[in-house]
């Protein structure tokens, strides 16, 4: 490739796969200086040549390069026309939110991410706004959920925290059937194992907190979308909200985004066999993993994903609080909330990561309080392996 070429930057730039976009796309050196990282524009405004008249940059609210930069590069990856970033995945979630209007009515999972399920039910509940919480794996059920005011089916997939695998192009038949949006999180696939775009989905959104910054530094989300009238709406809500990311944080998504093909290609070698060591621990009652074939959505993930991921749920044996002990005894997995980052995250979704979530609902929604979370990372795969061995064996004996 000629050094003076611009890197194609467009969707259709197939002729380089993503392991070559996710260092290249939307970044070239810089034409001044040749520094080859893009430059982190700390500006909050620029000069303009005659009033109203500026070089594509007014305010850093409205524009920034470095922003600029990684929008291109994520919407390189995701296969998508448009990208926009944002100061975190939930302000992207309320983004795509404003664009119903009160009385509309939103189909979605019933299992969630807490935070989700937060804006949803106590949020937008509050404007008029009705949600319908289904089971995503049974298209017959998302399509029965459907009313004259559906505008949106939001689904995740993998599910966070059961692992369910929705059928991706089936549920936007479904809502283009009855002429709504198809919006899918994409945050526990990333777009090296999973596009959504091109299995019909509208928009996707993302948490860049996790496996696009991949190293828990950085807090940031995203929208990619192939429709220009979605795109110029989110770039509306931008601006007349606010809620951007800086030039430190998109600089540092664009670091993390260079090595996200070899950081998902450990992350899945060792989920893959955590899972299969927990499938045969006396203490562990079920692995929700789409990598094994026991899953009963390995199938259609093996269809439209490329691996199975790095994240795994298990259920133990056990009560909330012997469950507490198992996840406060480890010596690698680090007790946190979140995930993505290369080092391994273990948690305990129902009084963490799905407390909002009344009890009962969480237990119909299969949220047990045996259920524990798993984000594995890129250390050596004995030692993850050891470490839950003697956090479960020293708790439950």
């Amino acid at each position: 490739m000629d050094d003076d070429a611009d890197f194609p930057t467009d969707a259709d730039a197939d002729q380089f796969r993503i392991e070559t976009r996710s260092i290249h796309a939307g970044q070239e050196p810089d034409e001044e200086t040749g520094a080859l990282m893009t430059p982190i524009h700390a500006n909050s405004t620029y000069e303009q040549d005659a009033p109203g008249e500026h070089r594509g940059y007014e305010y850093s609210r409205t524009g920034n390069p470095t922003r600029s930069d990684l929008e291109a590069n994520l919407a390189s990856l995701e296969n998508a026309e448009y990208g926009r970033a944002f100061a975190s995945g939930m302000a992207s979630i309320n983004t795509v939110l404003n664009l119903l209007d009160s009385g509309d009515h939103v189909v979605t999972g019933n299992d969630v991410y807490g935070g989700t399920h937060r804006i949803f039910t106590q949020v937008y509940e509050n404007y008029d706004i009705e949600f319908t919480f289904v089971d995503m794996t049974d298209l017959d059920a998302i399509d029965a959920a459907f009313q004259e005011n559906t505008e949106l089916l939001w689904l995740e997939t993998p599910t966070n925290p059961l692992m369910s695998i929705v059928d991706i192009a089936g549920a936007a038949d479904i809502a283009h059937d009855h002429d709504a949006l198809c919006a899918i999180d994409n945050t526990f696939a990333t777009p090296y194992l999973q596009q959504p775009l091109d299995l019909g989905a509208d928009i996707v959104s993302h948490s860049l907190t996790k496996y696009l910054g991949g190293h828990s530094d950085v807090v940031g989300g995203a929208l990619l979308t192939n429709d220009e009238e979605l795109d110029e709406r989110f770039g509306f809500y931008q601006n007349a909200v606010g809620a951007t990311p800086g030039p430190f944080e998109s600089f540092l998504v664009l670091r993390g985004t260079k090595t996200l093909p070899v950081r998902m290609d450990r992350h899945c070698e060792n989920a893959r066999a955590i899972a299969e060591w927990l499938d045969d621990h006396p203490a562990v009652d079920r692995v929700y993993f789409p990598g094994l074939e026991s899953h009963p959505g390995h199938e259609i993930a093996s269809e439209q994903m490329a691996d199975f991921g790095g994240m795994l749920s298990f259920e133990l044996d056990a009560s909330l609080e012997e469950a507490s002990e198992v996840v406060s005894n480890t010596e690698v997995f680090t007790l946190a909330e979140s995930l993505g980052g290369v080092e391994s995250l273990i948690e305990q979704p129902a009084p963490m990561t799905h407390a909002t979530i009344p009890r009962e609902e969480r237990i119909d929604a299969g949220l047990t309080d045996g259920l524990v979370r798993v984000s594995v990372g890129i250390e050596h795969v004995d030692d993850l392996i050891n470490d839950l061995e003697q956090a479960i064996d020293g708790a439950l004996e």
